[in-house]
């Protein structure tokens, strides 16, 4: 079991492309044995050193391996929705680990 936890920061006045995307990717990941844990949207009240730029979303995702990770990065149908990700996000933080 591998898990992710992706900072997601957002293009200014791109949230819905963003939202968009995510209505198609999150779904499918459990095609390929993934599943979204936690999905948050924090505000700067959230928190305690903001001196930062604050994430638009953050989502905490484990999948069964790093081959199934891997498949439902090239899945064809998510390739053919990619441009709202592309169109959308300013940049992702994206930590791999596993459970201790």
């Amino acid at each position: 079991m591998i898990y992710i936890t992706q900072l997601i920061f957002v293009k200014e006045g791109k949230e819905e492309k963003s939202l968009e995307f995510e209505r198609h990717a999150i779904p499918l990941m459990e095609k390929y044995n993934g599943k979204l844990i936690y999905r948050l949207r924090p505000s700067k009240n959230d928190f305690i050193d903001n001196d930062k730029e604050i994430p638009y979303e953050i989502h905490f995702i484990s999948f069964e391996s790093e081959q199934d990770l891997t498949e439902f990065m090239k899945d064809d149908s998510r390739l053919g929705f990619i441009h709202l990700k592309d169109e959308s996000i300013k940049s992702i933080l994206l930590v791999k680990g596993e459970k201790l």
